[in-house]
């Protein structure tokens, strides 16, 4: 990736209209993602032709005229993703440079058990290597979730390992989507939404001189929460996980949380099945697409 192409997708990300479109269901969450768009796990044998599947869908996602760069900022992708192609060019080549939509990377490996209430990352010591690989095949950013359930010492060391990891990633010449995910369901949600927001702030003071990261956060329990990261210096965009909210729910909750824009996985697909003619998949995509934009732009 050239420096220009850098810097105009870090302004097309920092100050578009739109929308982060989350397109990353790696191993574990595949099965589910094909069964919702109507394909059954007995449909299919093995990994690779599970992989040849999503691809197929996510493909008929990113061709459809609906998704395009005038309401999509971004999309994330999953490592099998970036490495196939559709239309004959490389995904990520294919994003920017057909649909002028920015293309990042999930590089975590999954999630380790749960402690003290939250799930770090498990060890990733090939990352340095992936960074470089993305980084040559024109990725722009990168994406890595843990979850926190409880307030406690495991969200703290979920937010000491999501901003280690991000300055790894900027040592890298990649911006870095820092995703401390909070369980919708927890019974303690609000008070760790405090502590996340606390936590993130000193993060932030952590960052060296020039150094801005995104933040990807669960859409919380109180209007506005998160505008302090709206506006901070070293924040260049806050998107927010719709976490197992359906999609009205979510744009709802989103609505509510100005500045701050949607980056939905299940809540963009809902609705989408391949017994869809192409008329019938892209008239889906299209409003959902139409409504996930318009509660992002509050």
């Amino acid at each position: 990736m050239t420096t220009d192409q850098f810097n105009e997708q870090y302004a097309k990300v920092q100050r578009g209209a739109g929308f982060i479109a989350a397109l990353d269901q790696s191993g574990g969450s595949t099965p589910k993602a094909l069964a919702l768009y109507g394909i059954p796990e007995n449909s299919y044998s093995g990994d690779e032709q599970m992989f040849d599947l999503v691809h197929q869908m996510r493909s008929r996602i990113i061709a459809s005229p609906s998704f395009s760069g005038d309401r999509i900022l971004g999309a994330i992708l999953f490592e099998d993703t970036m490495n196939r192609e559709i239309d004959g060019r490389s995904t990520p080549d294919y994003l920017w440079n057909v649909k002028q939509v920015a293309p990042f990377l999930k590089v975590d490996k999954g999630l380790a058990d749960e402690q003290d209430g939250a799930q770090v990352m498990k060890p990733n010591p090939g990352l340095d290597e992936l960074l470089g690989e993305a980084k040559d095949k024109g990725i722009f950013g990168t994406k890595m979730r843990s979850v926190v359930k409880l307030p406690g010492a495991g969200l703290q060391a979920v937010v000491d390992q999501q901003f280690e990891i991000g300055r790894q990633i900027l040592a890298a010449g990649l911006l870095p989507i820092i995703e401390p995910e909070v369980d919708i369901h927890s019974p303690q949600k609000g008070q760790a939404e405090e502590q996340l927001k606390a936590a993130i702030h000193a993060g932030l003071d952590s960052l060296g001189d020039g150094q801005a990261v995104m933040l990807k956060l669960t859409l919380p329990d109180v209007a506005d929460l998160y505008r302090d990261f709206v506006e901070h210096p070293k924040v260049v965009r806050v998107v927010a996980l719709s976490g197992g909210y359906s999609r009205d729910e979510s744009c709802e909750k989103l609505a509510a949380q100005h500045g701050v824009i949607a980056s939905f996985s299940r809540a963009l697909t809902e609705g989408l099945t391949a017994q869809q003619s192409d008329e019938e998949f892209d008239a889906t995509l299209d409003a959902a697409i139409a409504e996930i934009a318009k509660a992002s732009a509050t």
